[in-house]
């Protein structure tokens, strides 16, 4: 069973579906004792940073989902999901995360080639760094494959935990992986097939 947190924010019934899709039970709850009962966790997200990372923390969600990976639970962060997984983020202000993996969170207008539009709406291939085995959650598909992005910031300072980068005007994270917790920066759920493997690599995670 895969508990799927509903704190407020996130295209809970698009990632539901999804899952189900690829033969996963799901269970889409805020509850402490459901989620403690499910064997992998995702956290979803779309908005902004502070907004979430409140509501999280309101609800003591982000208490239950340290200790669940502490105790060695997976769980994936998609799109501002993964944000929330790293130590701060700088949209609008400065903002504490989970710091299940190491790093920031920042806007990519600062890094990508002037002129091109923000957010980053669209198709693009995934890349895979080389000095490193392919992350457990791309083990049905293959560099060079395509997911559908929608954001305005990106990953930093996370080179240990990279898996994959994404060319837009430069690379940028496209995911990552520390230890048992994973991360998207792309939406799964909204990328056809590939990423339909993508979920079903994070349930053998």
């Amino acid at each position: 069973m895969i508990a799927i947190i509903d704190y407020g924010v996130g295209n809970l019934f698009s990632l539901a579906s999804s899952f189900r899709a690829v033969g996963a039970d799901i269970c889409v709850t805020g509850n402490e004792s459901d989620i403690k009962k499910c064997e992998r966790i995702v956290l979803p997200g779309v908005g902004a940073f502070a907004d979430a990372a409140a509501k999280l923390r309101q609800s003591g969600l982000d208490g239950v989902i340290k200790r669940e990976v502490s105790s060695g639970k997976p769980l994936l962060g998609i799109c501002l999901g993964m944000q929330l997984l790293f130590e701060k983020s700088y949209e609008y202000g400065c903002h504490e995360g989970l710091s299940l993996v190491p790093g920031e969170v920042r806007p990519i207008d600062s890094m990508i080639t002037p002129g091109l539009k923000v957010p980053h709406i669209g198709w693009n291939a995934l890349s895979f760094p080389k000095d490193r085995q392919k992350s457990r959650l791309f083990k049905y598909i293959n560099e060079g494959d395509h997911v559908y992005f929608v954001h305005s910031y990106a990953g930093t300072g996370c080179e240990k935990s990279l898996t994959a980068t994404a060319e837009y005007g430069a690379p940028l994270t496209a995911a990552v992986e520390n230890g048992c917790v994973f991360g998207t920066q792309f939406h799964p759920e909204k990328s056809g097939r590939v990423g339909l493997d993508i979920l079903r690599g994070f349930i053998e995670a």
